[in-house]
């Protein structure tokens, strides 16, 4: 594995689509006891059958750590890889190197630093050290080159690519203070062009309300082709979600993509409000003396963190009379894959979602 210093754009390489071929994707296995309640067990069956969906059309690498690791081989199918590789927690989305390739079809990773959603001022566990070395060792195992970006606090959560030069972000994540106070949106936005490749970013005001991650991307808006995107969406007025994504739908009405191409905004609908429960809260270790989550809390769930494997779309799904519009709407946008919905409240309580624990591998030459 070659270390790059260079800057991707310079050299060629740029972020693909979710929506173009992937070589595979990667997963992190779960068992931090104060992000995974009861043990992790509730969460692991629905990482499992996430990683089944995702294998039928793709390969799989699962990471976990040296305790798990017997575990884990004895619970997934044997033509899932997994190695042994020690993590903090398991958010392959934000850690796992974002995966470039050039025209000639190679494929490289960038390391970001990562610092656990903010750092000393909101982030959300210390230390995150061993999270900080996952790309390299990620890109280590899948013999791929890699991009040195560990100057830049960024998390793959915090993105969205078309694969033709458009990206995708909030102000209320990429601008936190918690990230890259020393520099100005237009510092950061020169960072990602150059970094990922591509000629146009566009900033969304605001992401999923009580969203911890500082509103990533991915819980709000998602791209499903080319001048094509899903948003979360809200048709009541009174629920603080309302204001965030008209913010995002303001935008996005008047803005085009890097090609000059409007933009076709589906709305995507939002799931009844989601709020933790006094047991599921008692089955989380509490962290430096203080729960992780209290009763009550509004959880930040969304049909949009949803991840498009090869042949198909797996999405989340809460029981929820909006889960079938959600998976109706995906398989009108995605006719030729499978739209697979899978029960994930489990990983909702540990903060995320689908999207947020795979990372795509775009296939290369």
């Amino acid at each position: 594995m070659r270390r790059y210093h260079t800057l991707p754009k310079d050299d060629g390489f740029y972020m693909p689509a979710e929506f173009e071929p992937h070589e595979g994707c990667i997963l992190i296995w779960p068992e931090r006891a104060d992000s995974w309640q009861y043990g992790g067990y509730a969460a692991r069956k629905a990482f499992t059958e996430v990683i089944c969906a995702i294998a039928k059309s793709e390969k799989v690498t699962v990471c976990a750590s040296a305790r798990q690791y017997d575990n884990v081989r004895s619970l997934l199918p044997e033509y899932v890889r997994v190695v042994e590789m020690s993590s903090n927690d398991s958010w392959a989305r934000d850690y796992a190197p974002t995966f470039l390739r050039n025209r000639q079809g190679e494929i490289r990773g960038v390391d970001w630093y990562f610092n656990a959603w903010g750092g000393l001022v909101d982030g959300l566990y210390f230390p995150w050290d061993l999270d900080n070395k996952m790309a390299t060792k990620l890109c280590d195992l899948l013999e791929k080159d890699i991009y040195d970006a560990q100057d830049f606090v960024l998390e793959g959560g915090s993105i969205h690519s078309d694969g033709e030069g458009t990206i995708l972000v909030t102000e209320a994540c990429l601008l936190s203070a918690g990230r890259n106070p020393q520099l100005s949106k237009e510092e950061i936005t020169q960072k990602l062009l150059e970094y990922l490749g591509a000629e146009k970013v566009i900033w969304l005001p605001r992401g999923v309300y009580h969203d911890e991650t500082n509103e990533h991307v991915d819980n709000i808006c998602a791209f499903t082709a080319p001048g094509e995107v899903v948003l979360g969406w809200t048709e009541d007025p009174n629920d603080p979600q309302y204001p965030l994504s008209e913010s995002c739908y303001q935008v996005l009405s008047r803005e085009t993509d890097a090609k000059g191409r409007p933009f076709t905004i589906h709305k995507m609908p939002m799931p009844t409000p989601i709020h933790i429960t006094q047991e599921e809260c008692e089955g989380l270790d509490w962290m430096d003396g203080q729960p992780t989550r209290t009763p009550g809390e509004r959880l930040a769930g969304s049909y949009v963190n949803f991840y498009i494997a090869n042949g198909a779309v797996v999405m989340p799904g809460f029981d929820d009379p909006m889960d079938q519009p959600a998976k109706e709407l995906l398989q009108r946008l995605f006719p030729t894959r499978e739209v697979i919905q899978i029960y994930a409240r489990d990983i909702l309580i540990g903060g995320g979602n689908i999207h947020c624990i795979t990372q795509q591998i775009p296939l290369g030459r």
